[in-house]
């Protein structure tokens, strides 16, 4: 048995790596992936191009418009008092909110009553939009209260000092809340996944379309001993990728890893045995590899989706919610960013470790049956 199964790794090495650009996909891929995404995927919305209609041109206007354009969230890029050339901006998508204040703002102020400015925000990214609008309420807020605590100053000629709530806070596991110590662990995960899905797929479709399959299935050799050959190699090429872009994450972008390496190695096993069953049991469905490259496109995209990602799952309807349980990405994206940022052991991540091993001997099961020593 064993001497067969050694037979189908060496096959199957020599058909993924003799070929150099395949080698550079799928060792030097994920690795460059790795870097443009960390880049480039961020949540954090920060410099958010402004234009600002300013009708009151007082001191207190002045103050609320420093106040944005003083943090790293907004960069004045006009100032205008034409609405028609704000809105332009704004359609051409060289300014993403316009700030008007009214006349009167600062003389209202003034007089205790409430001073309206208008905010304008570019909707078409509700995302964005949501986090802009939070970002102007807390900097107009802080002004507001800023302006009640001086007037009030004034009018008991600082006879007395207010007080004022000292909220002092501190996030756990990622002090700096920085969105790509979430986001770098999760990009792992999915380039891990794309990888061995993607190898695996074709496994045995390019059997048949080089047409050594019929070869294989005069020999003695059995499924599970087929399917065992055709896993292995991609396994080990899957445990490489991981350590390549684990490295990348902690050395190139400082992602800290608190938890245990060999945890997240056992992790990754039952990770890529749902995966390779995954690709496998595609490419046992499949007649071409084409088709099999469409179909693995067709599971990748909502798996992602729909695994915590990007969306939280919290966030989706609760019959969703029950779907995701079968995707083992979302059990691995828990468990990897658990390892990396919260440095927790088995005895937390046991339910999404045990989801894994359940999909995957489920899988692997039904690639297993699907596969015939038949043409069929």
């Amino acid at each position: 048995m064993w001497e067969r199964i050694v037979t189908m790794l060496r096959k199957e090495f020599r058909s993924v790596l003799r070929d150099p650009r395949m080698r550079m996909v799928i060792f030097g891929l994920p690795i460059i992936q790795c870097l443009i995404f960390g880049y480039a995927v961020t949540m954090d919305v920060r410099h958010v191009r402004l234009v600002i209609i300013d009708r009151d041109h007082t001191p207190a206007s002045r103050a609320l418009i420093t106040r944005f354009t003083g943090s790293d969230y907004f960069d004045a890029v006009e100032y205008t008092n034409d609405e028609a050339r704000a809105r332009a901006l704004i359609d051409a998508a060289e300014a993403s909110a316009i700030l008007q204040i009214n006349a009167r703002f600062g003389a209202d102020l003034a007089a205790g009553r409430a001073a309206p400015v208008q905010l304008l925000v570019d909707g078409s990214d509700s995302n964005t939009a949501r986090l802009v609008l939070n970002y102007s309420v807390a900097i107009a807020t802080a002004y507001g209260n800023q302006v009640m605590v001086e007037q009030a100053l004034r009018q008991a000629g600082r006879t007395f000092v207010t007080g004022s709530v000292d909220l002092r806070y501190r996030a756990w596991f990622n002090e700096n809340l920085e969105s790509r110590n979430y986001i770098v662990p999760g990009i792992m995960a999915i380039l891990v996944m794309l990888v061995s899905l993607m190898l695996t797929s074709m496994a045995i479709v390019r059997e048949k379309e080089a047409g050594t399959i019929e070869q294989i299935m005069v020999t003695p050799i059995q499924p599970v001993e087929f399917i065992l050959g055709k896993c292995l190699p991609f396994a080990v090429i899957g445990f490489i990728d991981v350590l390549l872009v684990t490295a990348v994450g902690v050395f190139w972008f400082d992602i800290p890893i608190r938890g245990s390496l060999l945890l997240l190695l056992f992790s990754t096993a039952l990770f890529l045995m749902t995966t390779l069953g995954i690709g496998l049991f595609i490419s046992t469905v499949s007649s071409t590899q084409q088709q099999a490259m469409m179909t693995t496109f067709f599971f990748f995209f909502p798996a992602m989706l729909l695994s915590g990602f990007i969306y939280p799952v919290a966030n989706m309807p609760l019959v969703i919610q029950w779907i995701t349980l079968a995707n083992p990405l979302r059990h691995f994206l828990v468990i990897i960013r658990s390892i990396f940022l919260k440095g927790v052991g088995p005895d937390v991540l046991w339910p999404q470790m045990t989801a894994l091993f359940v999909i995957g001997l489920c899988v692997l099961t039904f690639a297993v049956k699907r596969f015939h020593k038949t043409l069929a």
